[in-house]
């Protein structure tokens, strides 16, 4: 095969030997890539041409662009981040990217972008990052997550063969401290739901801290779910809210979708709720939204978060106890239950945990109370052998 070059002869008489050639297309625009190799002799030229090929060949090669980091942030939130992520994680990345990341970062070259920078820009965060015009840094908890969206990002430029290597890997994320989770003792909870007692939301509440159940999930629960004879529940789906609007979407993890066996007394209020929901329903008629939710509106329809976390607080301030996120309500279902000696593995079952660490790890502070039972317990052992 016939080697084919350009040549070009300069005013001084020297003759330059090059040869275009194609590595690819552009996986942002599509338009095919080429590049321009150049060398004195064509002996020269034919080793850079090999060489090239070698690069392209094994993986190696990546071509020069000018594109900016907020430039393939667009991009990758269009085509990638929003058919690939949860709608809910997809509003928070581009949250991140718009107010936080972009205008720091955004200008800067793809290419170029270095671990230095990104140190500079998780430390500038935390130092003074409040975007609501107060002197003052943001905490570690809300920094981490920018390195999340920026290494993710960056991983699949990666992929795409953008970039040679991910320079968040080489970067020091910032340390976030592990918040001791707030919970309530059994009075607490005796008390909160003496006062919530007849309350519209009262079967929630009970649901909540008898399963430790994740907000969504309740909001989700429909009746297809549910096994009153068996006394157990299926978590299949949660409910959020995207812009405003209820959306139903499958857990993130195959653990998130599990099975929740009822205690009696649940089962008994899950009875009496579902009864007064059929003469309620059979009341409206066609009126009724029939999404056959355990938990709806007057008239079957999804429920607001921002309603149920009003009516919390004030049934947490009628019934004089600690006050405690809705979230906490699982938190205070895992907790009771570890005091209570349930393994830990099925306290994680229960939750939905990925792994039983998770669980461990989260409710560190109940077990110094549980190593002295464990002591005892091993004392009683002893003696009696």
């Amino acid at each position: 095969m016939t080697f084919t070059y350009e040549t070009r002869t300069a005013k001084d008489g020297a003759v330059t030997y090059s040869k275009t050639i194609t590595t690819g297309r552009d996986p942002l625009t599509g338009k095919r890539r080429q590049k321009r190799l150049s060398a004195k002799t064509v002996r020269e030229l034919k080793r850079l041409w090999a060489a090239e090929l070698k690069r392209i060949e094994d993986g190696d090669y990546i071509e020069p662009s000018k594109t900016t980091f907020g430039e393939y942030l667009t991009h990758w939130l269009a085509t990638y981040a929003r058919h690939n992520v949860r709608p809910t994680t997809y509003r928070s990345y581009e949250q991140l990217i718009r107010l936080h990341i972009a205008p720091a970062l955004g200008a800067v070259p793809l290419q170029k972008l270095t671990p230095m920078q990104l140190q500079a820009f998780y430390a500038d965060k935390l130092e003074r990052g409040r975007l609501d015009g107060r002197p003052g840094g943001l905490s570690a908890r809300t920094v981490l997550p920018m390195h999340a969206v920026i290494r993710e990002a960056l991983q699949q430029a990666l992929r795409w063969q953008l970039v040679a290597g991910n320079v968040a890997d080489a970067v020091e994320p910032p340390r976030a401290k592990r918040a001791q989770v707030a919970a309530w003792a059994p009075d607490d909870v005796t008390r909160f739901l003496d006062a919530a007692d007849g309350d519209t939301y009262a079967p929630i509440w009970l649901v909540a801290l008898a399963t430790g159940m994740r907000r969504g999930e309740l909001l989700g629960l429909q009746w297809a779910d549910i096994d009153l004879a068996r006394s157990e529940l299926q978590v299949r789906r949660s409910l959020v809210e995207v812009d405003g609007k209820p959306v139903f979407q499958e857990p993130k993890t195959a653990s998130g979708r599990r099975k929740v066996a009822l205690s009696a007394a649940t089962v008994d209020a899950l009875r009496a709720h579902r009864t007064r929901q059929l003469e309620r329903r059979l009341a409206l008629g066609a009126a009724w939204r029939d999404l056959d939710l355990v938990f709806a509106t007057a008239d079957g329809g999804p429920i607001v978060p921002a309603n149920l976390f009003r009516a919390f607080r004030r049934i947490v301030a009628r019934a004089g106890v600690p006050p405690i996120t809705f979230h906490a309500l699982r938190h205070t279902h895992a907790t009771l239950l570890l005091r209570e000696g349930i393994h830990a593995k099925i306290v994680s079952e229960r939750l939905g945990h990925a792994n039983i660490g998770i669980t461990l790890d989260t409710y560190s502070h109940v077990l110094p109370d549980m190593q002295r039972d464990a002591a005892d317990s091993i004392d009683r052992a002893l003696r009696g052998a």
